[in-house]
């Protein structure tokens, strides 16, 4: 056997990474071609807490403050406080194309978390809810109005962070 010197440079390397991460996120790509497990790793650049006051809109409040801080890819680390009304949607089907079902409702509940992403400036959110009755959850949908107060906590992810494909429902 004979080992010959390779000369690959960083450059190479780099842009063969890139070319790997653009073949995972094309929209060419079928559905059938999705990994079972698919990780982007990227570091949390800083971490920017949001409060919300009484009587304003959740996702609202949440646009803006990404807008203000200029974010572009963020996770959602928690989020804790209370809500006078909610407005959410479920997955309520099995089946493509998938439906949603909505739910609204009036009320204090407390917001036990919070959860999602925001992915190249849009906000993929959950919320999960509870009061004396009943405790529920599912995709943040405008409507959802803070009672007392409400605080979310997002990690901000690098720019360069491709997630194009983390919440596409079609790539399965």
């Amino acid at each position: 056997m004979i080992n010959l010197p390779i000369m690959i440079s960083n450059k190479t390397i780099l842009l063969a990474a890139v070319g790997i991460q653009l073949a995972l996120c094309s929209p060419a790509m079928k559905a059938e071609d999705a990994p079972a497990v698919h990780t982007i790793p990227s570091p949390i650049n800083r971490v920017v807490v949001v409060r919300l006051k009484n009587k304003t809109d959740i996702l609202e409040g949440l646009k803006q403050a990404i807008e203000r801080e200029k974010i572009k890819n963020a996770v959602i680390i928690s989020g804790f406080g209370s809500v006078g009304a909610y407005n959410i949607h479920v997955v309520s089907n099995m089946d493509l194309p998938y439906k949603n079902t909505f739910t609204k409702a009036s009320g204090p509940f407390d917001v036990l978390t919070v959860s999602g992403m925001v992915i190249g400036g849009n906000i993929h959110a959950h919320i999960t809810l509870s009061n004396l009755r009943k405790t529920t959850g599912g995709h943040l949908e405008p409507g959802t109005s803070v009672l007392t107060f409400a605080s979310i906590t997002l990690g901000v992810l690098s720019d360069s962070a491709n997630l194009a494909r983390i919440d596409d429902p079609e790539w399965r």
